[in-house]
């Protein structure tokens, strides 16, 4: 079979065997099976996992604003934005594809212009024409775009700093991301402010609000992590020095996307959408002593970052 079918791989077509998906002869195949020559194979291949990533999935999606022109979601933790090796199915686009039917087929990436990681929660816009999308991708790569991050840190980073530094693949660990001096690392710029700090059984913790000035996969893990402030339950950038356990067994990136303004493509209005911190990084606040008001910060952060 791997003779004759070599687009397909061994394990796979060992895989159809024991689904019943082979015959010879007309009969159903066996894995082991010896054949003289001559003998007819017939396969019923199965679709392939990613042949069904781009199908309409009833995926529950926050809308926090949605007009004909482009959508907002709060994205919960957990939720993939795009289907890829490992998850090919239950991710924001097959939901957008089952809510907005065939005018979120017609579009590029169901209309998604920007990702958030699948352990990162909060706002996302999505476009919902392809006028839109070419709009928010512009103004994305113009920076008018304004995406305010919380976050929970090890240690106390500086009340104010700015982090530009490129950022490329890890070329130790290809899973992972690092700022990269010289070929291969892109400008990368993140603005941290430092909001409130506490001690969790003896080592300092803060919350920073982050501000992007440009979209680099896992920036503001990597940046904080090479300011020596990885953000607390991050599996992938931990700190170079063992820490406490957190308490209630967090176990994800403590990073919300809290904060989305743009300008809307229909008619240049300014807008800007807020969403809460999720109820499991407000629980492990609350466990950790870390305490902070959201409601005192002004409507722009503009001001708290250094031009």
């Amino acid at each position: 079979m791997a003779q004759c079918f070599p687009e397909y791989s061994r394990s796979r077509l060992q895989a159809w065997v024991e689904d019943g998906r082979v015959t010879l002869d007309g009969e159903p195949a066996k894995v082991r099976q010896k054949v003289a020559g001559g003998e007819a194979v017939v396969i019923t291949p199965a679709a392939l996992p990613e042949q069904l990533a781009f199908a309409p999935e009833p995926v529950p999606l926050d809308a926090v604003y949605e007009d004909a022109t482009l959508a907002v979601f709060n994205k919960p933790a957990g939720l993939v934005v795009h289907p890829a090796a490992g998850n090919w199915s239950g991710t924001l686009l097959n939901g957008l594809l089952h809510r907005y039917g065939q005018a979120a087929a017609d579009l590029p990436r169901a209309g998604i212009v920007h990702r958030l990681d699948k352990e990162t929660s909060g706002l996302m816009v999505v476009a919902r024409t392809l006028v839109a999308q070419t709009d928010l991708v512009r103004q994305l790569q113009a920076r008018s775009v304004k995406r305010h991050y919380a976050a929970l840190v090890w240690g106390r980073p500086p009340q104010r700093t700015v982090v530009d530094a490129p950022i490329g693949r890890d070329p130790r660990e290809r899973t992972r991301m690092a700022v990269v001096q010289g070929q291969g690392g892109k400008p990368a710029r993140t603005r941290v402010v430092t909001v409130a700090s506490a001690e969790w059984e003896g080592s300092p913790i803060s919350l920073v609000l982050c501000s992007l000035d440009t979209g680099r996969t896992h920036q503001i893990r990597v940046h904080l992590s090479h300011l020596g402030h990885s953000l607390l339950g991050d599996p992938l950038y931990r700190p170079r020095h063992k820490r406490p356990a957190l308490p209630g067994g967090f176990a994800r990136q403590a990073l919300h996307a809290w904060r989305l303004g743009l300008i809307h493509p229909e008619d240049d209005a300014a807008m800007h959408w807020q969403a809460p911190l999720p109820d499991d990084m407000r629980e492990l606040m609350r466990a950790l002593g870390l305490e902070f008001d959201f409601t005192t910060l002004p409507d722009s952060l503009d001001d708290f970052f250094p031009a």
